[in-house]
């Protein structure tokens, strides 16, 4: 295939129309009845013709939250991991090293185009977030801030229109 034909129209033209995601929620709080990110994740994902294989709240703790992503890359029904929570820059946020240390290869303009549309909501305290994206085991594995507005903003903008296309070329 030539260059001009190998487009992403083309390339979602191939992808999986539904995605396997495991949502992951971090927090030394949330319970399955307060984990409101998780939730909104989950129903994003369900609306958006994806299915949710699997999901669980771990404390932020960098070999567990490392644990729980390496145990849902290898359920072949997972394709993608989305984690919420963990991404600030206060002493008990560890979540970004954790992640970081598991991913194969990174995609920086995950985060940078997070960041800029999170700026647009929130002004310059969008700096603040680390969230991130990589491929771990080849699955996609996304870490998002524990704010419902940041994970809405991350799924409804970035992830709902790209999953299908970012599973497929991980894949490959």
């Amino acid at each position: 295939m030539s260059a001009p034909d190998s487009t992403p129209r083309e390339h979602k033209a191939h992808a999986p129309r539904s995605v396997g995601c495991f949502v992951l929620t971090i927090s030394d709080t949330k319970t399955p009845e307060t984990d409101s990110s998780g939730g909104l994740i989950k129903n994003l994902l369900l609306t958006g013709g994806h299915q949710v294989i699997g999901s669980t709240i771990v404390r932020d703790e960098p070999a567990d939250v490392a644990r729980v992503i390496r145990e849902a890359c290898a359920d072949p029904a997972v394709q993608a991991v989305i984690a919420t929570g963990g991404t600030g820059i206060t002493s008990r946020d560890r979540t970004f090293e954790a992640i970081e240390g598991l991913l194969a290869k990174r995609l920086p303009g995950f985060g940078e185009l997070f960041r800029m549309l999170s700026y647009q909501e929130v002004g310059a305290a969008a700096m603040l977030s680390r969230a991130q994206m990589g491929i771990h085991a080849g699955r996609i594995v996304v870490s998002l801030p524990g704010s419902p507005n940041a994970c809405r903003l991350a799924v409804e903008k970035l992830l709902l229109p790209e999953l299908p296309h970012l599973v497929r070329e991980a894949s490959r």
